[in-house]
């Protein structure tokens, strides 16, 4: 018995050898493309760090809608460098972001740069986790309660 445990450590090990390359590969962060299949004409419900919810419509024309707890503003999204930027009309508050999906309807955005000719941020400073959020009109969501 011994020998068979012996032998199975060294499977088990060889076989993560293998595996852990794999499992590596997929980059936390969504490409620009999974970016706009994913929000290309959507609408996210989400809250930030700090607990404030709010809701974000990104529509087909590149438009944005920005709705938090009675504040609304308008602007523009777009795809920068793998960063999906909100830029607004009225306020400097907007910026680009890395979005990680961490469920089959969650999301999370990481501040990198205030605008998009500085996106995707300077080298060397990690993205800041900024809000989570998931697309509104779906059952699944946050297992949080991130969403609004």
């Amino acid at each position: 018995m011994p020998k068979f445990k012996f032998l199975a450590a060294i499977a088990l090990a060889a076989i993560a050898v293998f595996i852990a390359p794999l499992v590596g590969a997929r980059s936390l962060w969504m490409s620009g493309e999974e970016i706009v299949a994913a929000f290309h004409d959507a609408t996210i419900e989400g809250r930030y760090s700090g607990g404030r919810p709010f809701t974000e419509t990104y529509r087909a024309d590149g438009r944005i809608e920005y709705l938090d707890g009675g504040r609304t503003m308008g602007g523009r999204w777009s795809v920068t460098e793998g960063t999906l930027c909100t830029i607004y009309d009225t306020d400097p508050t907007g910026g680009c972001f890395r979005v990680a999906k961490v469920g089959s309807n969650c999301f999370e955005f990481y501040f990198v740069s205030r605008t998009e000719e500085a996106a995707p941020g300077k080298d060397g400073d990690p993205p800041e986790w900024t809000a989570r959020g998931a697309l509104a009109g779906k059952t699944e969501a946050c297992p949080d309660g991130a969403n609004a």
